[in-house]
């Protein structure tokens, strides 16, 4: 039985879903501009809880389903270093989400603009390394 699905797929796949959930954040600074604070606070968790269900569904596939279907990427240093670049913004991104979340819910404004600013700086990387540097073609 042959691989079910493809490292470039799934990048694909990843690709769209950090624009979803962009677009989403967008709309939820749009909301909190506004001063619709209950907005935006719903609009963030569904940015956290769609975030979180890529991550881990990206998880379970590389290390239960198909163990080996980035290996293309460690073949070839260039595209190995894009990943690991592409890795330096996202993993502390979706570290600090969960203190976003809960810093916003309990209305701690400080730490939440704060964290919000390192949050937006680690995002733009995550976006920038994610759609224009992680490749989506095959090897």
């Amino acid at each position: 039985m042959g691989t079910v699905v493809s490292g470039p797929h799934v990048i694909l796949a990843l690709k769209a879903a950090i624009i979803v959930v962009t677009v989403l954040l967008v709309a939820s600074l749009a909301a909190v501009a506004r001063g619709k604070y209950r907005l935006h606070g719903r609009l963030n968790t569904v940015f956290f809880v769609l975030t979180l269900t890529a991550l881990l569904g990206l998880e379970v596939l590389i290390r239960l389903v198909e163990p080996g279907l980035f290996a293309y990427l460690e073949n070839d240093p260039e595209l190995r270093q894009a990943l690991h670049r592409h890795l330096l913004f996202s993993l502390p991104a979706a570290a600090v989400l969960p203190l976003m979340i809960f810093t916003g819910g309990s209305h701690r404004r400080t730490a939440h603009l704060s964290l919000a600013a390192v949050f937006g700086v680690l995002w733009i990387g995550t976006v920038v390394t994610g759609l224009f540097y992680l490749p989506h073609t095959g090897p």
